[in-house]
């Protein structure tokens, strides 16, 4: 659909909020019942006449108020805030599920009034009723714990309300203890609110965390912020204090923990190398539950998952809104997820018939999508008329986000005048978002995601410079460092200052919404996940996130629900957020990412569960419904994206690259790993392709030879068990390697050193320091004896050599720690058991045999956890060099493959290198990639390519062919090419040709040569500077030639046929020749009936020469006559270049 070029940007609209009372009558059961209902877009009347349509009974309106305090900050509430008052504050009742309350109309009125003036204590908390969607989570959920499941994941949107709804399941299944973690400190907002509004006042838990930065931040929120919320030292002197001892207990209080991942990986309890001596008490504690929190961030990694299995649990609920990852993996089966999605939402909310209540889904903006090209962006003076240098230079990096918002070391951009540009095309260009003040104030507050940190400080320097941005307050909400985005979208911070930096810049952004009409965040991996600023509109995606989790949360930051209070015509108005916009640039990601946000709606279109395209297509069409894209076209004019769009456009862009790069590009291979397996045959045509970029390679290193191992069906090198034992026994000799030396073995603790030197009793033997110690020479050694001559026989490099130590390290950890765990549990129960005999004995000697008896037994201890640790190490170390030599051969034969697709595409680079050559001399509208082979000659095919066209065939549709060795027929697959970039990417060279065939305009700085690259032939193109050189030079060295009618030019040597119509230029130029031949038709005639001639050596060449020469003229190409076929160096060569001139052009 074609829409005008300003956008159609309309983030808030006007409400007129309402609440209304009216009685039944004609009900005998409503008598002293009124019903209290609310309207945001309806009249009072029309959305009564709706309700007693419904239930077909008159009703009779009681009263009306605006919903709307009245102590002067015109904020407005809706039907569930007032409601809440009543039930919390003067405890009337009402019937559940409904919106009936046992008053009487005036009375009701009468508590509006003073709800509205705030008089009441707006600290009480409130209860809650779950939406049908989240009710059916928890009642899924609570079904499959309860019959023995342990994990499940809820694949719910951003504003799903998970928070809610958890504390809802841990309150129906009776849970005492559980765990809250989570990746982003930021998120224990959410957690805190909910607790503290809806659970703690009404349930038995307290809140407990050690999270200083939590605690920290929460308790500047007010005075009763931190009511309900202790650490774990208070929370026990709480129950210590009540007398409670059981969670049987009647007065039992259950915990609610709350922790950040980064706080349990780098604490020693939980698998951290020299880690921090914190949270002990969460590793000794059993959870009834532990809740990941937004865990497709940061959940996968093996640090993660070691502290993970140190947490002791019954169940697991992992919540996530985007479990791209986990849900292509397989990870969880059809009875443990329950999925709510953006699309489910936006259904809800447009079929919601409960007609009796308000709708609980109207205030949930919906999303929209504009999506931009950075290149045309920058470049768009160029349309306006403005004098612009047009030298290429932004073509690199216009389309590489990252690349353009990249920084100097004094902190300015490296393309600054770009981004000026951008900001002022941002600001002023019509189809922009910024462009009219209209628009700016439909876009009051918005989020920019960038890469680095310091390229927020550049842009906000920008920024607060362009006129069109004053008065916005710009806040750089981001980490201290300069690290750029991981691959997830998570931005590198020291994880000791993670909650203090993620905690205080959501407050810096909230401040500055508060004191400023309009702001502009500009973030890197901060607030991006999980945090609530309900007055974002947009989001503009400024940087490489290709991860579609982290994209899609991030774009839904601002689908928050808003109601603000604006000025209109003077007055306060309520204002509503009714769509959220995302603002990209970069339309490729863009829409790759919407097409697999839109497949991950439905586990059906998902990883193994996947359908047909038919299927995403419909997927594609289905999230269009509710969040539509509008690119652009062709001519840049701004339009809503069908399904089809949506999901051609990436590949459109693709081949518009292709064409950009000669065709050298790898966007037009796929099935490269099918290649790989292929046998001899198949990689006997590839090596027949010359490689692309040969001056690279030698011949040998570029040809493809069978490779030492196999694949498995995912693609994956197998290794044999055999070679792994011929590899342990070539290095090792079947030797006995120790990891551990004598002198490494720590001393056991003497008497001494176990008794209190203040109090004279058994002290506490921390064996922290000389396990460690131990675990770390163990890996030192072990690398040094194992991993260095296996990396040296392998060839691998240093990060190899990494990943080698990776899972024996953390081997030796989790024996040290397990060990060193029992020493202390062991050393616990001595120190009780010792504590009670001194209790019991008032004789000092029995009282010093107590304490020598002791301490011998500890000295015991340690020796022994020693010994285990040492043997258990010697134990892993034996068996992990089987396995080490494994992964080692894995990884030098991942090298191998990515070294052998490599040569691969090169080779075939070898013969797409030929395409534009093909589509210059033989190409037209219907030429594909499934006829390309019927377009030319099989000789010319041949000579040009190096492969005859059966074998083409063969690479392109797969087939039937003979085992050499064997005989036998086999079968290859095929499908190396792209079809849909191949055909593009014709088409597109097929535009540029059509772009570029008038020669004769100069305001042209390019020609169709400098989109088809040099062949594995002699054709080699000269460029034009050196044409245009040549033929001043010709002029030179014979004045006015070019003023002569019955000159004649001959190039006996053509490649392109440049060299020719630079004559035909200059001789149609020529003011003799105007004088002589006034109309530019005769003229030209003339030029090429009487003075140009030329010959090109060989078919393809004689094509392409002509159709770029007469390719502006096709009455021209069916009449001239003086180009030919012949091979003129030949005939130079055997003294015969004059007769075959003679013969082809006459004398």
């Amino acid at each position: 659909m074609t829409m005008g070029n300003t956008p159609n940007i309309k983030s808030f609209k006007r409400i007129r909020p309402m609440i209304y009372a009216y009685q039944t009558p004609a009900v005998p059961a409503h008598n002293g019942w009124t019903k209290i209902g609310y309207t945001a877009t309806q009249s009072v009347a029309d959305r009564i006449n709706q309700q007693s349509h419904t239930i077909n009974v008159p009703a009779v309106l009681r009263w009306t108020e605006p919903a709307m305090y009245l102590d002067g900050s015109f904020e407005t509430f809706t039907d569930h805030d007032f409601h809440r008052y009543l039930m919390n504050q003067k405890h009337v009742e009402r019937t559940p599920g409904t919106e009936w309350f046992c008053i009487e109309p005036d009375p009701a009125h009468d508590e509006f009034i003073r709800f509205a003036h705030r008089d009441y204590d707006i600290a009480s908390g409130a209860t809650y009723t779950l939406r049908d969607e989240q009710s059916a989570a928890v009642e899924m959920t609570q079904c499959y714990f309860a019959n023995g499941g342990k994990e499940f994941l809820w694949n719910a949107k951003p504003r799903f309300g998970k928070t809610l709804t958890a504390y809802d399941l841990v309150h129906r299944m009776g849970f005492k203890n559980v765990l809250i973690v989570t990746n982003r400190p930021s998120i224990s907002d959410s957690w805190l609110n909910d607790f503290q509004k809806f659970i703690g006042w009404q349930y038995p838990y307290l809140f407990v965390t050690d999270n200083k930065g939590v605690l920290d931040q929460h308790a500047k929120l007010g005075a009763h912020a931190n009511e309900g919320i202790m650490t774990r030292k208070e929370y026990q002197e709480f129950l210590k204090s009540h007398n409670i001892t059981s969670v049987s207990d009647s007065d039992y209080k259950g915990m609610i923990a709350f922790e950040s991942l980064q706080g349990l990986k780098t604490s020693k309890y939980f698998g951290a190398y020299d880690g921090v001596d914190k949270l002990r008490w969460i590793s000794e504690l059993e959870f009834d539950l532990l809740i990941v929190d937004e865990s497709q961030e940061g959940v996968d990694t093996s640090l993660t998952e070691k502290a993970f299995d140190k947490i002791n649990r019954k169940h697991t609920l992992y919540l996530s809104g985007t479990p791209f990852k986990a849900l292509a993996q397989g990870r969880f089966s059809d009875d443990q997820i329950f999925n709510w999605t953006y699309v489910d939402e936006q259904e809800a909310k447009q079929t919601c018939t409960d007609s009796e209540n308000s709708n609980p889904y109207e205030v949930l903006p919906r999303m929209e999508m504009y999506t931009y090209r950075m290149s045309d962006m920058i470049t768009s003076k160029i349309r306006e008329g403005a004098d612009v240098d047009d030298d290429g230079e932004n073509e690199e990096y216009a389309f590489d986000l990252n690349e353009f918002f990249a920084t100097k070391r004094d902190g300015t951009f490296v393309h600054e005048d770009a981004v000026k540009d951008f900001l002022h095309n941002l600001t002023t260009l019509e189809k922009y978002p910024f462009s009219t003040p209209e628009l700016r104030a439909q876009l009051s507050h918005t989020l920019w995601i960038l890469n680095r940190v310091a390229s927020c400080k550049a842009l906000a320097t920008l920024i607060e410079q362009e006129p069109a941005f004053e008065g916005y307050k710009v806040v750089v909400a981001a980490g201290d460092g300069k690290q750029p985005l991981t691959e997830n979208g998570e931005s590198f911070v020291n994880p000791d200052d993670a909650d203090k930096v993620e905690a205080t810049a959501l407050e810096r952004v909230k401040n500055a919404i508060e004191n400023n009409p309009r702001t502009i965040t500009l973030s890197v991996g901060q607030l991006t996940v999980g945090v609530t600023v309900p007055e974002w509109s947009g989001v503009l995606m400024l940087c490489n996130l290709n991860s579609a989790s982290s994209y899609m949360q991030a774009a839904f930051r601002a689908q928050n629900p808003c109601t603000i209070t604006a000025e209109v015509d003077g007055k306060p108005q309520p204002m509503r957020k009714e769509t959220a916009y995302v603002f990209d640039f970069d339309p490729v990601r863009t829409l790759t990412i919407f097409e697999e946000f839109a497949e991950n709606l439905s586990r059906s279109t998902t990883g193994a569960h996947a359908a047909s395209s038919g299927s995403r297509v419909e997927q594609v069409k289905r999230l269009l419904n509710f969040f539509p894209v509008i690119g652009e076209d062709d001519e840049g004019r701004m339009i809503q994206l069908d399904a089809e769009k949506v999901m051609s456009i990436p590949r459109k862009i693709k081949s518009q690259e292709v064409v950009k790069r000669r065709f050298l590009c790898n966007f037009l291979f796929q099935n490269i790993a099918g290649i790989f397996g292929a046998p001899k045959e198949i990689t006997d045509i590839l090596n027949k392709l010359e490689p692309a970029k040969e001056e690279k390679h030698s011949k040998k290193d570029m040809e493809i030879r069978p490779a030492d191992f196999t694949l498995d069906k995912d693609g994956n090198p197998v290794i044999d068990d055999a070679d792994v034992n011929k590899d342990v026994k070539d290095l090792f000799a079947d030797k006995k390697i120790m990891v551990i030396d004598p002198e490494d073995i720590p001393p056991i603790p003497t008497i001494e050193q176990t008794q209190d030197p203040d109090t004279g009793y058994l002290s506490h033997v921390d064996m922290t320091t000389e396990t460690n110690i131990l675990a770390k020479k163990a890996k030192e050694q072990f690398r040094e004896k194992v991993i260095a001559p296996i990396v040296q026989k392998h060839n691998l490099n240093a990060r190899d050599s990494k990943k080698l130590a990776e899972d024996v390290n953390h081997a030796f950890d989790a024996v040290v720690e397990q060990q060193r765990d029992a020493f202390n549990q062991k050393q616990y129960e001595l120190r009780q058991a010792y504590t009670q005999n001194l209790e019991q004995s008032e004789d000092p000697e029995e009282q010093q045999q107590f304490f020598k008896d002791s301490a011998v037994r500890l000295a015991d201890d340690a020796k022994t956890t020693l010994e285990k640790i040492v043997t258990q190490i010697e134990e892993i170390a034996d068996k992990e060099i089987k396995n080490v030599s494994k992964q080692a051969q894995t990884i030098k034969a991942n090298h191998e493959k990515q070294d052998r697709e490599d040569m691969m595409r090169a080779h075939l680079r070898g013969f797409t290198r030929t395409i534009p050559s093909f589509v210059m001399a033989y190409g037209d509208r219907n030429l594909r990639l499934s006829n390309f082979d019927d377009y030319t000659e099989d000789d010319v095919f041949l000579e040009v390519t190096g492969i005859p066209e059966e074998e083409f065939r063969l690479l392109r549709d797969g087939g039937d062919f003979r085992d050499e060795a064997t005989g036998e027929k086999k079968h290859y697959d095929g499908h190396v090419f792209d079809e849909t970039v191949f055909n593009d990417a014709i088409q597109e060279f097929l535009n540029k040709k059509e772009q570029l065939a008038n020669y004769f305009d100069d305001s042209q700085t390019e020609d169709i040569f400098d989109y088809i690259p040099p062949q594995k032939t002699n054709q080699i193109f000269t460029p034009r500077w050196v044409v245009e050189k040549m033929v001043d030079e010709l002029e030179q060295e014979n004045p006015g030639c070019f003023d002569d009618p019955d000159a004649t030019f001959a190039d006996l040597f053509m490649k392109s046929g440049l060299y020719i119509t630079e004559i035909v230029k200059r001789l149609y130029r020529s003011e003799r020749m105007k004088q002589l031949f006034p109309d530019g038709k005769e003229r030209i005639k003339h030029i090429f009936e009487h003075q140009v001639y030329g010959m090109a050596p060989t078919r393809i060449i004689y094509l392409i020469a002509t159709n770029f020469i007469l390719g502006f003229d096709d009455q021209l190409k069916t009449s001239t006559t003086h180009f030919v076929q012949a091979d003129a160096a030949e005939a130079a060569k055997n003294g015969t270049l004059q007769e075959l001139v003679d013969e082809k052009f006459g004398e």
